[in-house]
């Protein structure tokens, strides 16, 4: 029962956050001085056709009961006009893009395949060689494993992702021709080449990553080693690997948690720079497409979308810090 409360408690924050930032976002929206009734009136744009313009896409009324409409087109979906010219947005409903005439959620749905290859890939690398090298680096301080180690972290924390992408780019694409430099294959087509074609990205984003991770885990581990459950652990007779994974490693892993679910519930939602760099057709790059073109309903889904992973991110944070340290289910 309490393991359930505990879950329940986050889904229910999880749930009263987003309508929190779905109004926000709508407000904030709503308010920027664009009319994207304006950009749908056609030429020459006469007050007859602008106003039926806006009453086609609903923007005809006042402001909250486009907010309450819009909710309710997320839970039962919506219809934009009436008669032959009626366009249907089922549910869950995020809005509909009058300049590319498709749901948001279906232009969505079609860059979320490379958003989430890159994202995930990436986090899996960049979360095993950050723990993995902050753990050694921990057990090797002061020796010139441990100061090279850091040497390279700093250098990863200092580089910009567009810079080392760029690079990368020059080093392994053009002059040693190694691996691709754009595109991207879906993993349904050529598994081979779906990663081959993401490994010099996932690579990227891993070591501007994983620095961060090897500077907090070590600093953790330092900190957990020297407790005294640690020295009670050794006293017992425990095997090293025992003491390092079982107790100091568990412990030094939560604050590594928080971050990696921030990390890659920002990910999830959009790798601008890094989808641009290599010209990869995903979140971001929608995005910054719906912005160059005004496109108030894809901006606001994307807004949100991203929102909605981000919180889901920490919620799963929130439950793995359950599994981790069985006291925060208490709270």
């Amino acid at each position: 029962m309490r393991a359930l409360r505990f879950v329940g408690i986050r889904l229910v924050g999880m749930l009263v956050v987003l309508l929190i930032v779905v109004f926000c976002t709508y407000v904030v929206f709503y308010l920027v001085p664009t009319d994207p009734a304006q950009q749908s009136c056609g030429r020459p744009c006469t007050p007859q056709n602008l106003a039926i313009a806006r009453e086609f896409m609903g923007f005809d009324v006042p402001w909250w009961q486009q907010f309450l409409t819009f909710l309710g087109g997320i839970v039962a979906g919506r219809t934009f006009g009436s008669g032959a010219t009626a366009i249907h947005c089922p549910a869950p409903c995020f809005g509909y893009s009058f300049q590319q005439n498709a749901t948001v959620l279906d232009l969505i749905g079609e860059r979320i395949p490379v958003t989430f290859s890159l994202a995930l890939g990436a986090a899996l690398l960049w979360l095993v060689i950050g723990v993995a090298t902050g753990v050694l680096a921990a057990l090797r301080r002061g020796r010139p494993l441990d100061r090279a180690l850091m040497v390279a972290s700093v250098a990863g924390v200092s580089a910009p992702t567009y810079l080392v992408g760029l690079l990368g780019i020059l080093v392994f694409g053009f002059t040693l021709d190694m691996v691709p430099v754009n595109g991207y294959v879906p993993l349904t087509e050529s598994p081979v080449d779906w990663a081959w074609h993401l490994v010099l990205p996932w690579l990227v984003l891993a070591f501007v990553h994983a620095a961060t991770y090897l500077r907090l885990t070590r600093s953790q581990m330092l900190d957990a080693l020297g407790e005294d459950y640690i020295r009670t652990a050794r006293a017992k007779g425990l095997r090293e690997s025992t003491v390092v994974g079982k107790h100091a490693l568990r412990n030094a892993l939560l604050p590594v948690v928080t971050l990696f679910g921030i990390e890659l519930g920002s990910l999830l939602g959009g790798v601008v720079i890094t989808e641009r760099v290599f010209g990869m057709p995903g979140l971001g790059g929608l995005l910054i497409d719906a912005v160059h073109q005004h496109d108030l309903p894809l901006l606001l889904g994307c807004t949100l979308f991203s929102a909605f992973i981000v919180v889901l991110a920490n919620v799963v944070v929130d439950l793995c810090y359950g599994v981790l340290d069985p006291r925060a289910r208490l709270t």
